[in-house]
Order: structure tokens, then C-alpha cells, then sequence
């Protein structure tokens, strides 16, 4: 295993993420004013464990795609898809009604398909 580590006053640091989750909708390809194509996904993805209520919780994680990889995805993977995600966790922050809003996402560098929620459906009704 290849892993990038940064230096800055002579400690390591790593910046990598790892997500393996459902498509929550089909990918839209979009394109920036000065051409470069981008898209964005959200993984669902269950908890390993359940709540108090003895219910497994589902965390909604946020994507960002860009390039190829935007491409790539949005052509080949649909809603219901599992999905790989390996990327960078990237923060941010806007402005919205007056107040600052901090948020964290994953900026892609591979998508790997992993198995599609119609295959999965066709492969029950054959048995």
C-alpha cells in the first residue's frame, strides 16, 4: 500500500477516507464556468450497532466528484448502487441568513462500483 503523508513541522499527517455505502439518487453531471465537469452524491450508510431503540441508524455522507471521476460515476452508477468511495476529507464554510456555516466532505479520488441494487433484485427473482 502506497500512502501519501504530508510534513509540516515534522510530524505525519494523513488526509484519506475510506466509504462503502449506497447511492441515495443518480448522479448529475454538471459543468463549471470555465468547463471542468463536477458532480456530488450522498452515501447512505448503516451503522454497525443500534440506537438505545435497538434501530440501526443510517449516516448520510456527502461527496464530491470531479473529472473524470465525476464523469465516470455519473455514467455507470445509479441510485440503489454500493459504492466505494476513496478520497480526502475536505472543510469548508458559506455564508447563509447572516451566520457562518462550517461543513465537511469527501472530495473523491476513486469511485469503484461494487454491486447494483437491480442485480441484486434480479438475481432474488430467479431463485
Amino acid at each position: 500500500m502506497n500512502i501519501r503523508t504530508s510534513t509540516k513541522g515534522g510530524d505525519k499527517m494523513l488526509n484519506q477516507m475510506v466509504v462503502v455505502g449506497r447511492l441515495t439518487s443518480d448522479l448529475e453531471l454538471r459543468e463549471s464556468e470555465n468547463g471542468n465537469q463536477y458532480s456530488t452524491l450522498t452515501l447512505a450508510v448503516p451503522r454497525a450497532f443500534k440506537n438505545a431503540e435497538g434501530v440501526y441508524e443510517t449516516d448520510f455522507i456527502p461527496v464530491k466528484l470531479f473529472g473524470k471521476v465525476a464523469e465516470h460515476t455519473s455514467e455507470y452508477c445509479h441510485k440503489g448502487d454500493i459504492v466505494g468511495v476513496k478520497g480526502r476529507v475536505q472543510s469548508g464554510s458559506y455564508e447563509k441568513d447572516g451566520e457562518t456555516k462550517f461543513s465537511l466532505d469527501i472530495v473523491a479520488e476513486k469511485v469503484t462500483f461494487l454491486s447494483s441494487k437491480n442485480k441484486e433484485h434480479e438475481d432474488r427473482s430467479e431463485r
